[in-house]
């Protein structure tokens, strides 16, 4: 980017945004922080993105989660192998177990807790009441655009659950799964630190990035690129978050986690909307076949 005075800036123009439009990332460390609801056998924390809101919660057997009138289908994860759950949409009712990937479609659910266990739910912010739960400090995020959601599941709408028990195959990322509003990258747990010379910093044109760190613990590098004004250039961020937490990456900010724990470190990327670029690596999509791409999916998107 050049300033006017400069003879480049005659050159053809770089459409993106300037640097000084970047957001600033955001930090939700769950385990030093009360939750916002409590009641006797549920826990829930609330965080936020620009497309999206996360919902952790801790539950015992008998807690219920229940939406009366949800707008759009919404992710939820059950990391835990030892929790179950009971989800009910429609007149289907589905028995989950855990460590599993769950799509409930729009309108009622209920889900209930039979064996305890973590759950964290990714919603759209079309659920007003949700985003109305999360505490204030989000900065807007100018070089996302409003989600639009991918095209509906073939066959139509119906609870799908997708259990993690999947090995590692060579040449694919982690356990990926989609659906209209998301990308789920289940990343394979990493036992102690990270190698600090394979590090992978990159950046986003258009999307952000939730790191939900549920084991272990990492740090979080950032660096926002500089523009013009060195009045508004951000220093680089060298961010440690424990389990669990939520880190949401905004766009263009180049990033890489490192896992610094001695034990398990575990780390689940989420994505709003599906990430094109990951969609077409042939088989890197799990339930691809459950959830078509966009007829016209418009330019790739490329990752420094």
């Amino acid at each position: 980017m050049y300033v006017a005075s400069d003879p480049r800036a005659r050159l053809a123009a770089d459409t993106a945004r300037s640097p000084q439009d970047l957001a600033a990332a955001t930090y939700a460390r769950f385990y030093e922080t009360a939750p916002q609801q409590q009641s006797g056998e549920l826990r829930k924390w609330y965080t936020r993105a620009q497309n999206f809101v996360v919902v952790y919660s801790e539950a015992e057997a008998g807690a219920t989660l229940v939406r009366a009138d949800q707008p759009d289908e919404f992710a939820m994860l059950l990391p835990d192998p030892g929790s179950r759950a009971t989800i009910a949409w429609q007149g289907q009712q589905l028995e989950v177990t855990g460590h599993s990937i769950v799509i409930v479609p729009p309108g009622a659910s209920r889900i209930e807790i039979t064996a305890p266990g973590r759950v964290v739910q990714f919603f759209s912010t079309a659920a007003a009441d949700l985003v109305a739960a999360c505490p204030p400090g989000t900065e807007e995020d100018p070089n996302v655009p409003p989600l639009e959601p991918w095209p509906e599941p073939v066959g139509g709408y119906r609870l799908r659950a997708y259990s993690m028990d999947i090995p590692p195959e060579p040449g694919r990322l982690g356990r990926l799964f989609r659906c209209r509003n998301f990308m789920i990258n289940y990343i394979y747990p990493r036992s102690g630190p990270r190698d600090r010379s394979s590090l992978s910093p990159h950046s986003h044109a258009d999307f952000q990035q939730c790191s939900l760190s549920l084991e272990g613990s990492y740090v979080h590098h950032l660096r926002w690129p500089w523009g013009n004004d060195a009045g508004s250039w951000r220093e680089d961020e060298h961010v440690l978050c424990h389990s669990p937490s939520v880190t949401v990456i905004p766009a263009r900010v180049i990033h890489t986690s490192e896992a610094v724990g001695e034990g398990t470190n575990f780390l689940v990327d989420v994505f709003c909307p599906p990430r094109q670029d990951f969609s077409q690596q042939p088989g890197w999509v799990l339930n691809a076949d459950e959830y078509p791409e966009p007829p016209a999916a418009g330019p790739d998107r490329k990752d420094p």
